[in-house]
């Protein structure tokens, strides 16, 4: 299966990545390098909360390091992905975006607290309610649900998070960087981030199953040189490849082309 994505994958960057409608914002010490689409635009943040809930998590003390605690699948667990049904650590919990062991943490950490920080951190429009008389926001408030974020407000949060202007101790931001390093990019430059997926609601708030948009959050690093992004993809028709993997795919190729033009195509 991984094998035919790569094919779809390369497909793709030779044709061009394939999406009806995005937007694009890099930054760097506040200055914004590239701009495209509707910044203010709010969409369910979806598994690119993790990163929030890692902060939360390694702040309060649930979630340890990048390897502990391991927490096992149970039956009843969501279990889109063959991966999720086994032993999840924070870092696979990152890496393979297990939405059950988000769950576990945010029931482990109760609605208060989660209402708490996530009013600390002035995190999009702070609506933890869930689904409309579901009674489920502790678990399923930021899938395609009541949380909504924009992707100014994405490239924000980033950003005092890297600048250490959250509530939150030091190791929790250390944590999650590292649980976040994808790979290394051209000329040493390190790519970090977050993919995210969910169905587009229509004006009544109804999922529809065949449509999406994805995320892919993050920052490039290279010694003292920062510069954070978020890009956003919304689909018009079923694609073959997740709209998480193009916005990804999207990003990287955006983000490779920024460090070409501030280093002079070395």
């Amino acid at each position: 299966m991984k094998k035919v994505i790569l094919l779809l994958c390369s497909i793709m960057l030779s044709a061009g990545i394939a999406f009806a409608d995005g937007c694009f914002i890099a930054k760097e010490n506040g200055k914004v390098l590239q701009s495209e689409g509707d910044p203010e635009k709010r969409y369910a943040p979806m598994s690119t909360f993790k990163i929030t809930l890692s902060l939360i998590g390694f702040d309060s003390g649930i979630l340890i390091d990048e390897m502990h605690p391991v927490w096992p699948f149970k039956e009843g667990y969501v279990d889109w992905r063959e991966v999720w049904k086994q032993d999840q650590t924070p870092k696979s919990w990152m890496k393979e975006s297990c939405v059950w062991y988000s769950q576990v943490l945010t029931k482990q950490l109760g609605m208060e607290n989660f209402k708490k920080y996530v009013t600390k951190f002035d995190y999009g429009n702070k609506d933890l309610s869930g689904d409309k008389g579901q009674n489920n926001g502790l678990t399923n408030a930021w899938l395609s649900s009541s949380l909504q974020i924009s992707s100014a407000e994405q490239v924000a949060f980033l950003q005092k998070m890297l600048a250490g202007k959250l509530p939150v101790k030091l190791h929790a931001v250390t944590m999650t960087k590292n649980i976040l390093f994808v790979e290394e990019l051209k000329n040493g430059w390190k790519f970090y981030g977050k993919t995210g997926k969910g169905s587009l609601l229509n004006a009544f708030g109804v999922k529809n199953p065949d449509l999406y948009h994805g995320w892919f959050i993050g920052w490039i690093e290279k010694g003292d040189r920062r510069i954070i992004f978020s890009n956003h993809i919304e689909d018009d028709k079923k694609e073959e490849i997740g709209a998480s993997q193009r916005a990804k795919l999207d990003a990287k190729e955006k983000m490779t082309k920024i460090i070409d033009r501030i280093e002079g195509n070395k």
